[in-house]
């Protein structure tokens, strides 16, 4: 019996690890989300999993590990910012994605409504009101409404294939 639970840890592990992969396929944009932690502190951290919900009224939402040290942060801010990383950014996405004590340090913020710090040189940023909250597996949903939003012509940062990439016009 021990052998046929080890199997299945095996063959779930491998399971999630081609779904992972298969998932990879879709290219998606990056952003940072940002917010300000119960005690004041700025946090941040790297989120591909951002889409829009509704334009009447604006919604967006985006996902967060239930493992993630900033879950209980993010469950609490009134307020966050997703900020849309520009092609130029990948150091930015990379330093958001690790755990650094200061994730704001020698960056030229600026702030948003409620005070939520805003990441310089962006392609878009949305500024939320922390709208729902939903169980999804391993993650949590969070459901913003669009309060404000602001955009650049700069060129977004996209994610595919486990790496960064360019759009490209065909």
């Amino acid at each position: 019996m021990n052998k046929l639970v080890e199997n299945f840890q095996e063959d779930t592990l491998a399971d999630t690890v081609a779904l992972r992969a298969a998932m990879g396929a879709f290219a998606t944009g990056v952003t940072v989300v940002t917010a300000l932690a119960p005690n004041g502190r700025h946090i941040g951290l790297t989120v591909s999993s951002f889409n829009t919900v509704s334009l009447e009224p604006p919604l967006i939402l985006w996902s967060l590990s239930l493992r993630s040290h900033s879950l209980q942060a993010f469950r609490e801010a009134d307020r966050y910012a997703v900020n849309v990383l520009a092609l130029d950014q990948a150091e930015l996405s990379q330093r958001f994605a690790m755990p650094l004590e200061d994730k704001f340090a020698n960056l030229d913020i600026s702030y948003g409504l409620g005070g939520v710090p805003l990441l310089p040189g962006c392609c878009a940023w949305f500024e939320c009101r922390n709208e729902a909250q939903y169980q999804g597996g391993d993650h949590l949903i969070l459901v913003g409404h669009v309060e404000r939003h602001a955009r650049t012509d700069k060129e977004p940062l996209i994610f595919h294939g486990g790496r960064y990439r360019a759009l490209r016009d065909s």
